[in-house]
């Protein structure tokens, strides 16, 4: 009988923030720096707004706790396969911040120059409804797209249940959730029509040797 094993995972990482005070503190410093620099800059996001990328400087002790945390994240999911028993690899952060209304979005994009990339959910929009018409999941794309439907649109590879592959995979977020993935995997913001404000935190992890490593 053959056997048929499945290779090449990716991960993707979902995690929780613990401190919901932590969570009400970040919220209110980036409304403060999205009152004060309005203007934001454009960079994946359709509209909405979007915060330069110094989030670690200007965030105070709650952005650097989140930062730590998708630290702790990715030293756990990751080993230097030159040192496994210790990395001779750290993180630098960089970290930034989004705000989205009605019809805001994001298309897709990776996060060139980092190893890790993460997205923490200060504040999910959607006001304790469960409805799904309200849209704005984080979805990812297969990074074998769109080699895999490009002869043959319709066949699908099987996964380990037998069921089609998904191919584009979608996540609801949901307040004080934190997920994680590598930089390379495409991801996109679908459309949010939620009646809140979306409100999330990117963070990207560039690894770097150690001095004297």
């Amino acid at each position: 009988m053959s056997e048929t094993r499945q290779l090449f995972a990716t991960p993707f990482i979902i995690d929780r923030l613990q401190s919901a005070e932590g969570i009400r503190v970040l919220r209110d410093t980036i409304l403060a720096e999205k009152s004060r620099d309005q203007a934001g800059v454009q960079i994946s996001n359709i509209g909405g707004w979007h915060s330069n990328t110094q989030m670690i400087d200007w965030g105070g002790e709650a952005a650097r706790a989140l930062a730590f945390k998708a630290m702790t994240l990715a030293d756990e999911a990751t080993i230097d396969a030159g040192s496994p028993q210790q990395s001779r690899y750290g993180w630098v952060p960089e970290m930034w911040a989004n705000v989205s209304g009605k019809t805001n979005a994001n298309f897709h994009h990776t996060h060139p120059g980092s190893f890790w990339s993460a997205v923490a959910y200060i504040d999910d929009g959607y006001e304790g409804s469960d409805d799904p018409a309200l849209g704005g999941e984080l979805q990812l794309l297969d990074p074998r797209m769109p080699m895999v439907r490009m002869t043959a649109p319709d066949l699908r590879l099987k996964d380990a249940g037998g069921s089609p592959q998904n191919n584009e995979p979608m996540l609801r977020p949901q307040t004080g959730m934190i997920v994680m993935f590598p930089s390379w995997l495409q991801h996109a913001v679908r459309p949010f029509h939620g009646s809140g404000t979306r409100i999330s935190i990117a963070i990207n992890l560039l690894a770097a040797r150690k001095q004297g490593q």
